[in-house]
């Protein structure tokens, strides 16, 4: 690049590029680095970033505890020996339990809650294999892998409650060859997957409760999602759980991020006030001055039908805001 610039304009001009040494010295070392960067990037595939070799084992070191307790493989029997990795998922255990067979490159945007584990579908391309094939709903938990190849001993890959960069390795490990995978969902939250596979019981079995969210009350925007959640649930968790935000203004990225630190997680119980916890002297002493319907979410529990509201007016000696 320096030399370049350090030769004539044009054939028939003999002017030179007045280039010193620190000039030179500074595009020789940006060109490096460019360079260096494009020999260090990381491999992407189907849009994620392939780890490094060296980060892939430790991936595979960080194997999920809730696999040892799994109950939904191909017999009851089959997680007595940890070395039977031919088990797939038996899909009769569970009714919402579905394998589907894709394209490798499905168009879908995975997610996970705070705990960067337990994939689940967070998006999907509006024209890619997915959504076309209309069996795949947002929320759907993945379960298992499994490489759609000739040879027979072709074994499944459990993904569940698998860590996020478990999943994508998985993914990107995949021979160059495999064109098509086989999926299995299960069609639930992440909690009712984890009581199935622990054997506590189907969402069936579990009392359930109804949290109405009101947002942008008052507003042309307001609108009204009701969500369905096990009893005793965090109004704060079920919230994040599905996309609603409950912070104001920076506080969306300044948060504690429920850890009961920073108070900014307010919302208004209009109704079913008497289905939540008590409120402790610490709540009572941050909402000072505001209605004793106003509540922190991360530490309000609903144990029956719930109506919230988010976004509510606060007094100005909310110093939190």
């Amino acid at each position: 690049f320096t030399l370049i610039l350090a030769r004539p304009v044009n054939r028939f001009s003999s002017f030179r590029a007045p280039i010193s040494k620190r000039t030179m010295f500074y595009c020789g070392h940006a060109i490096f680095c460019v360079l260096l960067s494009l020999i260090a990037a990381p491999r992407r595939t189907n849009g994620f970033v392939a780890p490094s070799i060296q980060q892939q084992s430790v991936f595979h070191a960080r194997v999920p505890i809730i696999h040892s307790k799994t109950r939904i493989l191909s017999s009851p029997d089959s997680y007595e020996s940890e070395n039977d990795d031919d088990a797939g998922i038996d899909l009769s255990q569970d009714e919402r339990l579905y394998r589907i067979r894709l394209p490798r490159a499905p168009g879908i945007e995975w997610g996970t809650d705070l705990s960067f584990c337990f994939v689940y579908v967070r998006d999907m391309d509006p024209t890619g294999p997915a959504k076309m094939s209309k069996l795949i709903e947002t929320g759907d938990q993945l379960c298992e892998l499994k490489a759609v190849t000739d040879i027979a001993t072709t074994k499944p890959v459990n993904l569940l409650g698998a860590p996020f960069d478990f999943v994508m390795t998985a993914f990107a490990e995949l021979d160059k060859t495999v064109k098509e995978v086989d999926l299995v969902f299960f069609r639930g939250t992440k909690e009712e997957l984890k009581a199935v596979c622990t054997g506590e019981g189907t969402a069936a079995d579990q009392e359930t409760v109804t949290i109405t969210v009101i947002q942008n009350k008052g507003s042309p925007d307001e609108t009204t999602k009701i969500l369905t959640a096990p009893a005793g649930a965090n109004i704060r968790q079920v919230c994040v759980d599905n996309d609603i935000n409950v912070y104001q203004s920076f506080t969306r990225w300044t948060n504690c991020e429920g850890k009961q630190l920073c108070g900014t997680c307010i919302v208004n119980v209009t109704d079913g006030s008497v289905n939540t916890n008590a409120k402790s002297m610490d709540e009572a002493s941050t909402l000072r001055e505001n209605p004793d319907s106003y509540r922190l979410s991360c530490i309000t529990f609903a144990y029956g039908d719930v109506t919230i509201e988010t976004f509510p007016p606060i007094k100005a000696s909310q110093w939190t805001r």
